[in-house]
């Protein structure tokens, strides 16, 4: 059966978040499946590389499927853009390597939190940054963010109780860009938990505002308790920014 890679992008404000729900019809891989099935007239399954949350959006999400039959990308391209919410935007489509799918193929993601310490509100970035007027301690959030990248049990930064799978992950990177009153946060890694960014956003935050003390992150990792970290920022801020295969 052929496989295909698309790209997409999605503002996830009203959506239910990625994983198809049996409850709703309004998360982002439940539209998508809808569009593709009856463009192609054939019931289709779609693997996406993230499962973001309600509310979380994607800069680039790459999802894989197979089809029945061999079709003219080009032109499913141009139809599905025609047929998907305005919120949620076809980038790219192309036949892709028999093996490939979108999260077993995925080696890494980058994710963005972006948050606005200006004073002034953004009515045009509204729905995408978190408003946080006030000086923050970047010298503080970086010794913070340092203490966390490595491989270590996440497991004090997961909403989820008592999983089976393990929490540990290698978290690369979280690098700072502050421009025009807006903070981004980017944390690369091999992947995250469940609500994992936005716990370390919101423990990186109180370090900020001098609540936390950067040294802490270390006893933190080391008690597995989600009672320990800080709180889960808001799903509005956070953003799949890039992906790699």
């Amino acid at each position: 059966m052929p496989n295909y890679s698309l790209t997409l992008s999605y503002d996830g404000t009203r959506y239910r978040g990625w994983q198809k729900q049996g409850n709703t019809g309004s998360t982002i891989q439940e539209k998508l499946e809808t569009a593709l099935s009856r463009l192609l007239n054939e019931p289709l399954e779609v693997a996406g590389s993230g499962r973001t949350d309600a509310g979380v959006h994607a800069r680039r999400q790459v999802c894989s499927f197979r089809t029945v039959k061999a079709i003219d990308c080009r032109e499913t391209l141009r139809q599905l853009r025609q047929v998907l919410p305005e919120d949620i935007g076809a980038l790219a489509l192309e036949e892709a390597a028999p093996r490939f799918h979108a999260r077993l193929s995925c080696v890494g993601k980058t994710y963005c939190y972006r948050v606005r310490t200006a004073e002034t509100p953004d009515v045009f970035t509204r729905r995408f940054v978190l408003p946080y007027p006030g000086q923050l301690d970047l010298d503080a959030m970086r010794k913070a963010a340092a203490a966390l990248c490595g491989e270590h049990d996440f497991s004090a930064f997961c909403s989820l109780k008592n999983s089976k799978k393990s929490n540990v992950r290698r978290l690369e990177s979280i690098t700072f860009s502050e421009t025009d009153g807006e903070l981004r946060i980017f944390f690369t890694g091999d992947g995250f938990l469940y609500n994992m960014v936005r716990i370390l956003t919101g423990t990186l935050l109180e370090v900020g505002l001098g609540r936390r003390a950067p040294e802490a992150m270390a006893a933190i990792l080391a008690s597995r308790e989600r009672a320990q970290a800080g709180p889960t920022a808001p799903a509005l801020g956070l953003t799949l920014w890039e992906l790699r295969f």
